[in-house]
């Protein structure tokens, strides 16, 4: 039987609390009989995505296979990821939220890797008879788990509270199922992470959850929540809630789904969802159908506006540049 394959990335520096716990939670998956691989994300050379949507017009018109026209290291981590059976991600964290290098590299994952976009794609293709070489690579649509872990020094949660959540950009494109989640905060207590037995042996859990996930005999087994938290959505798992303009209903912010808000006799916070909007989350293929299609409606071609040259050309015109370094106030910039 083939070896599950489980991919490490590590968001942080070298040798950093990020590449531990990674490495720990790989070192119990190669122990279960897996095959690992690790990633550091600042080891490649990934340029930031420049919003041409080449790779979506390829993948709608038929034209394409969905990837970059820019070919870089994340090439790199792109076939690391098709290979791989599930993932664990490692993110520290900068200014209350993920790294650049995690939102770039998840900005040229984006629509370009949406299993709705690539899936109809790869069918409309095999239909018309074109060689799988030219079309979407059919390993986008493998069932993926994924742990995700986020890292912060500081001793509160809430300066860490965003990056867990942005963490899911990496997963949801491609369908991902998180089966587990780590806040690990209060990180500036321990020189390392190696002299907290407490996290590490978290980390080992990461490990066994992915493995059991992996293992796992049913549908339901293998995207079974293996957290130590349900949160607020049962789908995500998260507590990040948005609460409506209607000031009655809320949209938990990670996957999009919708309830209502409720408080019990215990002054518990509760959230209702219907089955319906449950589907509609961006976590699950009818929530993704559901934007992908509205971009294939909804968004104009270009052409449509005639004298749109004649529109734009005042601020093309208009560049004022930037202020005069004021050299009296010891700003950063340096005179040559």
């Amino acid at each position: 039987m083939e070896k599950k394959k489980v991919l490490g990335i590590s968001f942080g520096r070298k040798m950093s609390n990020c590449d531990v716990m990674v490495k720990h939670a790989l070192m119990e998956c190669e122990k279960a009989g897996c095959e690992v691989a690790f990633l550091r994300a600042d080891d490649l050379n990934v340029s930031n995505c420049t919003g041409c949507i080449a790779c979506t017009i390829g993948l709608m018109t038929g034209r394409g296979r969905g990837y970059c026209v820019r070919h870089d290291d994340f090439d790199i981590l792109d076939e690391a990821v098709m290979q791989s059976d599930a993932v664990i991600l490692a993110c520290p964290t900068y200014e209350t939220s993920v790294t650049g290098r995690f939102k770039t590299i998840c900005d040229r994952i984006g629509p370009s890797h949406d299993i709705t976009f690539r899936k109809a794609a790869f069918e409309e293709g095999m239909a018309a008879g074109k060689p799988e070489e030219q079309l979407p690579d059919k390993r986008s649509f493998k069932k993926r788990q994924a742990a995700l872990i986020s890292v912060g020094g500081a001793m509160t949660e809430n300066w860490i509270a965003l990056t867990l959540p942005m963490m899911f950009e990496f997963t949801f494109p491609m369908a991902i199922d998180v089966v587990d989640a780590v806040e690990y905060y209060g990180a500036m207590a321990h020189e390392s992470v190696v002299g907290y037995p407490e996290m590490m042996e978290r980390m080992t859990r990461v490990g066994q959850n992915i493995v059991a996930s992996l293992n796992a005999e049913t549908e339901e087994e293998r995207i079974a929540w293996r957290g130590d938290e349900e949160g607020m959505c049962p789908v995500c798992h998260t507590r990040l809630i948005q609460i409506s303009h209607d000031k009655k209903t809320a949209d938990c912010v990670v996957c999009g789904s919708h309830g209502t808000l409720s408080i019990d006799e215990n002054g518990i916070v509760n959230m209702h969802y219907t089955k319906e909007e449950l589907e509609r989350s961006r976590l699950r293929w009818g929530g993704k159908l559901e934007h992908s299609t509205e971009i294939k409606t909804k968004a104009q071609p270009s052409g449509t506006i005639k004298n749109l040259a004649e529109l734009k050309a005042p601020y093309a015109a208009f560049n004022p540049g930037v202020f005069a370094v004021e050299k009296e106030a010891f700003g950063n910039v340096k005179e040559d």
